[in-house]
């Protein structure tokens, strides 16, 4: 079965930058999307970034132009470059990853269990 590892976590100045990095680890799997999500005190979990197996990112609006998504499928890890930090940006960010299981022969999608970022002076 599939596990995922996040890290990069921490408290940031506005305007600083983090990244975020998440390893897929299991065997006879294949990774169809990698993304990140964020949930805030009292704000419903959204979407940050996402990227296809096919290379396609997807950005909200609050963090285009900011945040950055990456893979590395070689390390079946996906990573979040984030720019310019706001205070709104504060946030407990989770990976998700959707895979085929070779074994159950069936798509999957698993999260992680977080990493908190604060972005604060």
């Amino acid at each position: 079965q599939v596990q995922l590892v996040e890290s990069g976590g921490g408290l940031v100045q506005p305007g600083g930058s983090l990244r975020l990095s998440c390893a897929a680890s299991g065997s006879t799997f294949s990774i169809n999307h990698m993304g990140w999500y964020r949930q805030a005190p009292g704000r419903e979990r959204e979407l940050v970034a996402t990227i296809t197996s096919g290379g396609s990112e997807n950005y909200p609006d609050s963090v285009k132009g900011r945040f950055t998504i990456s893979r590395d499928s070689a390390k079946n890890t996906v990573y979040l470059q984030m720019n310019t930090l706001k205070p709104d940006d504060t946030a407990v960010y989770y990976c998700n990853v959707g895979y085929y299981s070779r074994i159950a022969r069936s798509s999957l999608d698993i999260w992680g269990k977080g990493t908190l970022v604060t972005i604060s002076s």
